[in-house]
């Protein structure tokens, strides 16, 4: 049963078989196991009875279990570095012959099997199920229903098991109502991000070459498998070594079971929490690796590994993993890349070999965050160091549990000299082809020859590059690249003032006003708590002053509006003087918050230096585009205290004419408080590709209107009263 379509057909009848003891989102707990156990029993078949000889003279001379284990492993396969083996005498064939043991022949043929197997097992916890299975008179039916498949990888590649098992980890989410940012990667989005990793790579020609591939949100190694296939493909000599992560237990048993049976150590995938949880970590802290591809959970909140994150990032900086800052809790997908980029070996330039990374997001990473936050400093990072090659939006529907738009993030430490200090954007969003059934909310895909042309603008690296594509169902050449110098996604976020100006009224509404002030009711409210009679005396007081204070304010009423806040404050200090009152700053400051109100005829009010005051109502900030011929990295840290008396030495000037042509025109009396300024980054994938529409006449609108109101009359002549 070679044809997909057809195994996952069988498979889900055997799984919906379950129904009664199991509800559909519960199918998983058994089938995902027995598939497992079913392909391996199919693998280990053949050499089964040498397997058990052999034990069974290994038990008699009274070795190791270690010993037993590497022994065992090359009985059932010469030549075979993962041990992969059964000392149970049962196969799916003889648990079947005794029905009435089923359950208990069960058990025993799973831990039966080589220690690594027996782990994954352990992760699928299936035990537990075997006894609800037998309980429920269901065991004997699922077994019976497996033995009909050959899942042998003879029969079913290991590529297209995974296929298989992600297809039905698909439904099984769809029973389930996953959330939209924990899901697996579609297969062709996978073949894209290989095909862009590896494009001109050493790795895809050079024989008997050592290459490491990593991912961080390994899941069931759809990465890692299809990295491993295309290289192959081109380079069968290569030596590939597989690493990974995952903290979901199906997932990794899944992963381990495939390279299992490939042999291929399972020991480089690691169990837990790659950001890390306080009971787990990254796996692989030591390692460095030559490629990495990943499609970690995005819009997804990481409070779980808030801690332990905080901690690494405020107790080692940038010798941990998250030195140039942390994105907002809502969303964790920029921590994934900084994870990766901490394992990129030495760059060519000194040396190394140097390390590609491909990462696929939503669109929250382009450009979430303001200048200066987490988010737009982890691009900052990235692409001052000149790491940033491309991004690649790709089509909306590509997923199978969300619909929005993803994009294809390659970063690098070895881009060649073409690609030096710039970023390439290609616009690959009309790239799809409709899918005959919509699968969730997959209703796109990318077909291989899409691929090839999505990789071809990326590898011919020309800007202003076209491509066919279809829209509205019309071929039409479409601008697919852009590249740009680095610093045309780095803004600075300058703070604009304009002056205050004031009026002051000595009018009994703006009198009356002066009680609303927090330092003026607060006179009559004592600080003092136990003594009853301090309390009184002092509120007293209080309101004795006020009083005072009032009187004299009334005693200047006016209609006369003041436009200078020097004469105003001249003129009470002599009333206030005149009536022996000596108020302190925060009393003085309620009476002008009282009687003055903004005025853009008043004159400018200055401090003691004779500066005029900002008037905090009307400050607003610009966006300054950095110039191109500015040199990167900027001279200023990511910390918020940096110094950035540099970074305005070189800025300053290009901020000055931006700021003489853009605001001054329109805002005469502004100024820039160098003091705020910022530095941002962000990526507008959107804006450089957008094309005008213009929209239909009015003339064709009335005609399509009249159109439809024809048809609802057609409609309505079918109607029967």
């Amino acid at each position: 049963m070679s044809n997909h379509s057809d195994l996952i057909a069988f498979i889900w009848n055997i799984a919906n078989k379950l129904r009664g003891p199991y509800r559909p989102p519960q199918y998983r707990r058994v089938m995902l196991p027995m598939i497992v156990l079913r392909r391996m029993d199919c693998v280990l078949e053949d050499s089964k009875d040498a397997v058990l000889a052999e034990y069974e003279k290994l038990k008699a001379r009274g070795l190791s279990e270690d010993a037993i284990t590497k022994i065992l492993g090359q009985t059932a396969s010469e030549g075979r570095e993962q041990p992969l083996y059964n000392t149970s005498p049962f196969t799916f064939a003889k648990l079947l012959a005794d029905a009435d043991g089923i359950a208990r022949n069960l058990t025993a043929y799973i831990n039966g099997f080589a220690p690594k197997a027996r782990e994954i097992f352990e992760k699928f916890d299936f035990e537990k199920e075997i006894e609800k299975l037998n309980d429920a008179n269901r065991l004997y039916t699922v077994v019976t229903e497996f033995a009909k498949v050959d899942l042998h990888p003879d029969k079913i590649e290991n590529l297209q098991m995974g296929y298989v098992f992600e297809e039905l980890v698909r439904k099984f989410n769809e029973q389930a109502n996953e959330e939209a940012g924990d899901h697996f990667t579609p297969r062709e989005v996978i073949q894209l991000m290989a095909k862009l990793t590896y494009h001109e790579e050493e790795v895809a020609y050079t024989p008997n070459i050592v290459r490491t591939i990593y991912d961080p949100t390994c899941g069931t190694g759809g990465m890692l498998s299809v990295s491993e296939e295309l290289i192959r493909k081109y380079n069968p000599d290569a030596n590939l070594m597989l690493f990974g992560q995952e903290y979901n237990n199906e997932s990794y048993a899944i992963c381990c079971a495939d390279l299992l049976i490939k042999d291929e150590s399972p020991e480089n995938v690691i169990f837990g929490d790659t950001l890390g949880d306080g009971k787990s970590s990254d796996g692989h802290p030591e390692k460095k690796f030559h490629y990495m591809l990943a499609n970690p959970p995005f819009g997804v909140e990481w409070k779980e590994q808030k801690r332990h994150v905080e901690s690494e990032f405020n107790n080692l900086g940038f010798k941990g993993r998250f030195g140039p800052g942390l994105p907002r809790i809502n969303d964790g997908a920029l921590l994934f890349l900084l994870h990766m980029l901490s394992k990129v070996h030495p760059g060519p330039e000194v040396g190394g070999d140097g390390s590609k990374i491909a990462v696929v997001f939503n669109g929250s990473p382009l450009f979430t965050g303001d200048a200066g936050s987490g988010e737009s400093n982890i691009r900052r990072w990235i692409i001052e160091n000149d790491w940033l090659d491309t991004i690649i939006a790709l089509p909306n529907q590509l997923f199978y549990n969300t619909g929005i738009f993803t994009y294809v993030w390659l970063v690098s430490n070895k881009k060649p000299q073409e690609r030096k200090g710039k970023v390439q954007l290609v616009d690959a969003t009309q790239h799809f082809v409709k899918m005959d059934k919509s699968l969730g909310d997959k209703r796109n895909k990318i077909s291989d020859d899409q691929i090839d042309e999505i990789v071809r603008l990326y590898a011919d690296y020309s800007n202003g590059a076209t491509s066919e594509v279809l829209v509205d169902g019309e071929a039409k050449l479409k601008d697919c690249v852009r590249i740009f110098p680095n610093q045309e996604f780095g803004y600075l976020k300058v703070t604009v003032e304009r002056p205050l100006r004031l009026n002051f009224l000595y009018s009994k509404e703006r009198i009356e006003r002066l009680k609303d002030q927090t330092a003026f009711s607060s006179l009559a409210i004592s600080k003092k708590r136990k003594d009853a009679e301090a309390v009184r005396k002092e509120e007293e007081e209080g309101r004795a002053l006020q009083k005072q204070i009032l009187d004299a304010l009334y005693e200047l009423e006016s209609e006369e509006l003041i436009m200078d806040r020097k004469e105003f404050l001249k003129g009470l200090d002599k009333q206030l003087k005149a009536k022996d009152l000596k108020l302190g700053a925060p009393l003085k400051k309620a009476i002008i918050a009282a009687l003055g109100e903004r005025d853009p005829e008043a004159a400018v009010c200055t401090d003691a230096k004779g500066k005029p005051e900002p008037d905090s109502e009307l400050r607003d900030t610009e966006l300054i585009p950095l110039p191109h011929s500015i040199p990167l990295p900027l001279p200023v840290g990511y910390d918020k205290k940096s110094d950035i008396s540099d970074l305005l030495n070189l800025v300053k000037t290009p901020c000055e004419e931006y700021f003489e042509a853009e605001v001054l025109p329109h805002v005469p009396d502004a100024w820039i408080d160098y003091t705020k300024t910022k530095v941002g980054y962000e990526i507008p994938i959107n804006r450089y590709f957008y094309e005008y529409q213009a929209p239909r006449s009015l003339a064709k609108i009335e005609t399509e209107l009249a159109a439809v109101e024809g048809e609802i009359l057609e409609m309505l002549k079918d109607l029967k009263v």
